[in-house]
């Protein structure tokens, strides 16, 4: 043993641990209260005049074919934003929409996002499709570009070129995990 694992050892000779109250089991009551009732009515009003689920394929607009995908987000230097938009970022993971339903495709891209920022990955490709030739074009594409901005996670995302996709794919731009963000912060302020 070392001389600070000695001084630990021999500073906690007799200390004994806290003993924790018991504690309390908190229940709701059964009955709603107005605020409740009012809240509960105001989100299903909002969710009707919006024209149902804001995630269906109802409520999306409609982009064509070839249209560009964009969304830079708060925050996010125009310098930074034009290397994703120019594909000059390692992309680190890839995910192919192809033959998914909406609702397979919209489980799949939250769960990727969010596994993308467990695993400290900053961009990302996802490849949708254009959806040329179809009933209703570019389907995919325009529910990934509705989804995408919803996300916390997503700081920006740009149609990818056209050696990865071009207006089939979307290079995504992701937020640090808050671990990363932290390690940074140490190193930044330990220099």
């Amino acid at each position: 043993m070392n001389d600070d694992e000695d001084f630990f050892r021999q500073s906690m000779t007799g200390v004994k641990p806290i003993e924790s109250s018991k504690k309390v089991n908190l229940q709701r009551s059964a009955d709603k209260t107005p605020g409740l009732k009012h809240r509960q009515q105001a989100a299903v009003e909002q969710t009707a005049s919006f024209g149902g689920d804001p995630l269906s394929d109802e409520c999306i607009e409609p982009m064509a074919p070839l249209a560009v995908l964009e969304y830079q987000g708060p925050g996010v230097q125009r310098s930074v934003y034009k290397s994703l938009r120019q594909g000059k970022f390692n992309i680190d993971v890839r995910l192919d929409l192809h033959h998914m339903t909406i609702e397979q495709a919209r489980q799949v891209v939250y769960q990727f996002v969010s596994d993308c920022v467990a695993n400290d990955i900053r961009c990302a490709l996802i490849t949708h499709g254009k959806g040329e030739g179809r009933e209703k074009p570019g389907l995919l594409k325009s529910c990934v570009a509705h989804w995408l901005p919803q996300m916390d996670a997503v700081l920006a995302f740009h149609s990818a070129q056209k050696h990865h996709g071009g207006a089939g794919a979307t290079y995504l731009l992701l937020r640090k995990n808050s671990k990363k963000r932290s390690e940074n912060k140490d190193d930044y302020f330990t220099r």
